[in-house]
């Protein structure tokens, strides 16, 4: 994969920015103040990403784009876009833009966006075993057509991996990937999240706001977790799917759309059907062509091939050279990995943390420990004490890596928001430890 990224902004201290940041996230990046000058001197087919102010006084940014994909070019674009200016960067999606970045942002934000978009020199999915190779081979194959896909399997086997490979692969790859959480979203939120709203259509809806079906219009709509939407939220899915259009709260009139849908759920489905929690008519719409991801317990090829991936991505962040020992190999073997990837991500995470050295040992004292650690399963008080600090610091750590985002906390700790939320105030983290006080 090409490393270069093109970066357009009139602004030189913003464009000086931008091109640190994408240094440190480990792209070539190349400025330009001017979109007219890009199109007159270089070839945009020849980045990876561009990067592009809205604003601007010769050539806006949208109307950069329009001759960007006019002239066939089909490179993924990021906008940056001010406060004031939601709905043109809805504007740009609908245009073609991968994604878009409101004013001010941190690096971490800026980074995660781009790592959604175009992960490092990264493969659809590590997968040495059989299982893992057709499930990939399938994924492709599915791509080719418009059909809804129902990814299940346990949490961290992988199936947001693959709802991405799915419309990578497929003829809307151009277009927008959008994710929604059903389960991080509260009900009373989600509905307004999915479909958006009109400026005063309740209270606190100060503006218009354009929700995650919208947003995904000729691409690709992933419903993680789509199990927790509650009942009343399923019918207005179902019928958005059936009708392919969606009513924005307060809205007037209906908005055709044409979104591919594919969902995720660590449930049964059926039986969530059988005890009245999901709606049968939802269940077979969603359910069209269903792909099982199997836990790492049972496909344990992709076990070493996995942690010397998330050690290498961890070296290029870290500025470090790590690699895994021959007993830490024959450690991984033996774990049962009950939160699967996720959690051999997690491990490998904090056992580079707490490493002396590149050569990264079984940890003596947390070898198979899951984030968050539960007391009964440690016998010695001693031990104890000394998983919980390592266990206290982790998370301070990850706190101010994502500037007090404990949302995005969770999600890199693999667990909930409310496990991050309790664990603050058991460990007594204080104002200056968490970066959202």
């Amino acid at each position: 994969m090409s490393r270069n990224v093109l970066i357009i902004d009139d602004e030189v201290d913003m464009a000086v920015a931008l091109e640190e940041s994408i240094k440190r996230i480990g792209f070539r990046p190349t400025v330009f103040h001017n979109p007219a000058e890009v199109l007159a001197r270089t070839n945009p087919a020849d980045y990876a990403l561009i990067i592009t102010d809205m604003i601007m006084p010769k050539m806006t940014g949208i109307e950069f784009l329009q001759e960007v994909r006019k002239r066939g070019i089909f490179v993924p674009v990021i906008v940056v876009t001010g406060f004031g200016t939601v709905q043109n960067a809805v504007d740009a999606m609908k245009l073609g833009a991968t994604d878009y970045i409101m004013k001010p942002f941190s690096f971490e934000m800026l980074q995660a966006t781009i790592e959604r978009i175009m992960p490092p020199d990264e493969p659809d999915m590590i997968a040495e075993s059989a299982v893992m190779k057709s499930i990939l081979a399938l994924s492709r194959e599915v791509a080719k057509s418009d059909i809804t896909v129902l990814l299940t399997g346990e949490s961290g086997t992988g199936k947001e991996i693959i709802a991405r490979t799915i419309h990578r692969y497929s003829p809307r790859a151009d277009k927008p990937f959008v994710a929604v959480n059903c389960a991080a979203i509260s009900e009373n939120l989600l509905e307004s999240e999915l479909f958006g709203h009109e400026k005063g259509a309740f209270t606190g809806a100060l503006e218009r706001r354009i929700g995650k079906f919208e947003l995904a219009n000729n691409g690709t709509l992933l419903l993680d977790e789509v199990s927790e939407m509650a009942p009343a939220l399923q019918a207005k899915l179902l019928r958005a799917i059936q009708e392919r259009e969606i009513d924005r709260v307060g809205g007037k009139a209906p908005i055709p759309l044409d979104v591919r849908i594919i969902s995720t759920t660590n449930r049964d489905l059926l039986s969530e059907v059988k005890q009245g929690r999901f709606r049968e008519d939802l269940y077979y719409r969603l359910n069209v062509f269903p792909i099982v991801l199997p836990p790492l317990r049972e496909r344990r090829e992709d076990i070493e091939p996995l942690a010397v991936f998330f050690l290498a991505r961890l070296s290029r962040k870290m500025g470090r050279a790590f690699s895994l020992s021959p007993a830490l190999c024959e450690e991984l073997r033996k774990q049962a990995w009950e939160g699967n990837v996720r959690e051999l991500e997690n491990y490998i995470y904090r056992t580079a943390v707490i490493s002396p050295t590149d050569l990264l040992q079984p940890p003596t004292q947390t070898a198979g420990a899951a984030v968050p650690v539960q007391e009964d399963t440690v016998s010695s008080p001693s031990m104890l004490g000394t998983i919980r600090d390592m266990e206290r610091e982790m998370i301070i750590r990850v706190l101010k890596e994502t500037d007090g985002n404990r949302t995005r906390t969770a999600e890199k700790l693999g667990v909930s928001v409310r496990t991050i939320r309790n664990k603050i105030k058991e460990y007594g983290i204080s104002d200056d430890e968490d970066p959202e006080k």
